[in-house]
């Protein structure tokens, strides 16, 4: 248990790797100009490459990426709460021996349930499929969740029950370019993912379904602005127009799809003037939206996270589904439907351990065949292996309760800012006996933490991510880390030895970690047996799944899916039976406004990075209500004023941004902030029934000037 050997140091001259932020993975070139500590000060170049995805182009965030690694408060030492409550610096060899001989206290006098592990979409397939394995085999426990929870649970849990898998886009995103239309519902591209709007741009026709005007609805032909939590009626209303205009595609349905009379039953009762009177869009834009999309040669339907974080969100992003099996348009060549996964490897990193249901290769926890074989690499019998545990939210509502964990290991994640109803989340954190936080950066949740791991970032790193495409890549190391940095890797094999586990069974050599992975996925959903560092480092474009071929040719991987059949046993694809229900919150005349959530062009997720590059905080450095004037003025705010935005749980300060074409109904804040300006301060814990997504898009709230007198009843408790 020595300090580890020191990083190589970093290769000369530029290294071929890709963007830190979202699941487009933008490829990038970095050239250093120093390595270990000196990398801290010294400039990394970035440019962009010729990837597919983004062309030769960055968004403002990847341009500014390498100021990351030079963040002024760089994590570069272990940290431990003292007697006094200060984080104070202690050595790896203490830091490791520390927190291994809590665990093993905290285990021994409350089982193996009382140490929880939630882990992160940023991290690479190498790491999340160890931080799986150490969380099942080195705590024994079923308590493992992740961030990707909050992010794109709901249309996994869509995809899976209509195709039979899912994964994110099951065509590459270049495909997308020979559009005649596309229809994207809840999903905001021209900021969250810039470069995706080269090939959206190139497409014939775009129709976006949102209720703000945001930059890409600027850029469509078409612009539904549903009421918000109102989107499952409107696609419900678009499958009626469908099939009672005869426009619908009989042969798909009949020959290549069950379940559709049952999903009809729902929507025959959406007609088109039911649909305007919930959802406030005319019946002359949803008729026009359907005739495009089945007047379409080659078109695409594609949700995002405005369908997906609602309490019915698994049933809405179905209901856009629906819609896209009616038309014919999923197995189709040319066409089909598709998620925009947002985290960097959010695609990969629920495929590979980290869901509290799932073990590696999308194998379920709950099935024995799964269980055997994933057993089986890991040289372990099946029934060491925990069964499922609590989703996100569950998992970090019990912590320090009554029979619910004592310890939470942290690992790519700030959920103080990320998770619903923050404030309720940071005390059920400030109740743990022990909180560890790996990170880079102090971030909202590390500052809470009893001990501190400081880890590697993006460009110190080797791994695989997996693109939202389902495309797997290689990151490669740039430059060294930091003296004392250290991979997750290392750490999660250190601790695992502490807790009595084989050193062996714990490598942490990423290709190593990666070849293991292979024979886990093998036979699996999203099998990745046939990807190895050498095909990917050759230059081969592999999309899973791509299966191990050992007496034929390497298996080319599988860059569309469902052209010949579907990935049930019958190869048919699953209408599902869905109908519309409102949010689990309504409007009154205490919270008479809807409050909907998202994110910034400049910033990413809880904004522990972008907050960190002085250009990002430059072009948005505060939190920011937008309203529409009317709004403003019936609150007696003008444009550049402070106001509090109030919802039964608690309150928000931000600036007022007057926007003409918002719903009147309806104010917007960015969820990147810390501290009082944390929107989600303001979200409820509804949650999807199936895919235990939190209902992030819609809070009853009122908004007034910052400093009006409050009453426990209006700002929460």
């Amino acid at each position: 248990m020595s300090e580890p050997i020191p990083s190589p140091t970093a290769p000369d001259g530029p290294v071929a790797t890709h963007c830190p932020y979202c699941a487009l993975q933008c490829g990038t070139r970095l050239r250093a100009a120093g390595h270990g500590d000196a990398a801290a000060a010294a400039p990394v170049a970035v440019e962009p490459d010729d990837f597919p995805v983004n062309e030769g182009g960055l968004c403002q965030k990847g341009w500014t990426a390498p100021s990351l690694l030079r963040a002024p408060d760089r994590l570069r030492t272990p940290l431990v709460r003292d007697a006094s409550g200060r984080l104070a610096p202690v050595s790896w060899p203490e830091v490791l021996d520390t927190v291994a001989s809590r665990l093993r206290a905290i285990r021994a006098a409350h089982g193996p349930d009382a140490v929880a592990v939630f882990g992160g979409g940023g991290l690479t397939n190498e790491k999340a499929y160890l931080l799986g394995k150490f969380a099942r085999l080195a705590l024994g426990t079923s308590q493992i969740d992740y961030n990707g929870r909050f992010c794109m649970s709901s249309a996994a849990a869509a995809g899976t029950a209509a195709f039979g898998l899912d994964r994110g886009l099951p065509f590459p995103v270049t495909d997308l370019a020979e559009a005649d239309t596309v229809l994207l519902a809840g999903a905001n591209p021209a900021e969250t993912m810039p470069p995706l709007m080269r090939h959206l741009g190139r497409a014939g026709a775009l129709i976006v379904v949102d209720p703000r005007r945001t930059p890409t609805a600027r850029r469509a032909a078409l612009h539904l602005a549903p009421a918000p939590g109102t989107d499952l009626a409107l696609a419900l209303g678009m499958l009626h127009i469908a099939v009672t205009e005869g426009i619908h595609d009989r042969d798909a349905v009949d020959q290549r799809t069950t379940g559709f009379e049952a999903a009809w039953r729902h929507a025959a009762a959406w007609w088109p003037e039911r649909v305007e009177r919930v959802t406030g869009v005319p019946v002359p834009l949803q008729a026009e939206a359907v005739r495009m999309l089945a007047g379409s040669r080659r078109a695409y339907v594609l949700t995002g996270r405005g369908a997906e974080q609602h309490s019915n969100g698994t049933d809405t992003v179905a209901g856009f589904v629906n819609l896209a099996l009616a038309l014919g348009l999923p197995g189709r060549a040319g066409s089909g439907y598709g998620c925009l996964t947002g985290q960097g490897n959010g695609q990969g990193g629920r495929e590979h351990g980290q869901k509290a249901d799932q073990l590696p290769g999308y194998r379920s926890i709950a099935d024995p065949r799964d269980r055997e074989h994933v057993a089986r690499v890991w040289g372990v019998p099946p029934g060491r292996l925990p069964g499922p545990g609590r989703s996100a939210f569950e998992l970090l509502d019990r912590l320090g309760t009554e029979g619910g964990p004592r310890a939470l290991l942290v690992f790519g994640s700030n959920p103080a800012v990320s998770a619903p109803d923050a404030a309720r989340v940071t005390r059920r954190l400030s109740a743990l006996d022990l909180l560890v936080v790996a990170d880079f950066v102090p971030s909202e949740t590390a500052r809470l933490a009893d001990v501190v791991l400081p880890v590697l970032q993006w460009a110190e790193e080797d791994g695989t991510m997996t693109s939202l495409e389902g495309r797997v890549l290689r990151r490669r190391r740039a430059v060294s880390p930091p003296r004392g940095a250290r991979s997750e890797l290392h750490v999660l094999r250190e601790l695992a030895v502490r807790l009595g586990e084989p050193a062996d069974r714990y490598p942490e050599e990423p290709r190593l970690v990666f070849e293991e992975l292979r024979r886990a996925s093998a036979g699996g959903r999203a099998d990745y047996s046939g990807i190895t560092y050498e095909r990917l480092d050759a230059g081969e474009a592999l999309y899973w799944p791509c299966r191990h071929t050992p007496d034929g040719p390497a298996h080319p991987g599988t860059p569309r899916l469902f052209l010949d059949r579907f990935a049930h046993p019958d190869g048919r694809a699953r209408f599902q039976e869905v109908d519309h229900r409102g949010p689990a919150e309504t409007l009154d005349e205490r919270f008479p406004l809807w409050a909907t959530t998202g994110r910034l062009l400049a910033h990413y997720q809880s904004g522990s990075q972008t907050r960190r590059v002085p250009e990002l905080m430059r072009a948005a450095p505060e939190p920011t209500v937008e309203m529409h004037p009317d709004t403003a003025a019936r609150a007696g705010l003008a444009e550049g004023d402070l106001a509090w935005v109030q919802s039964a749980r608690g309150r928000v300060t931000a600036r007022v941004g007057l926007v003409p074409t918002l719903r009147t109904d309806t104010v917007f804040l960015p969820f990147h902030f810390p501290d009082g300006g944390r929107a989600n301060l303001l979200t409820g814990t509804a949650l999807d029934p199936r895919s235990k997504m939190p209902e992030f898009k819609v809070s009853a709230v009122r908004v007034v000037p910052a400093g009006h007198r409050a009453t426990r009843e209006n700002t929460g408790p």
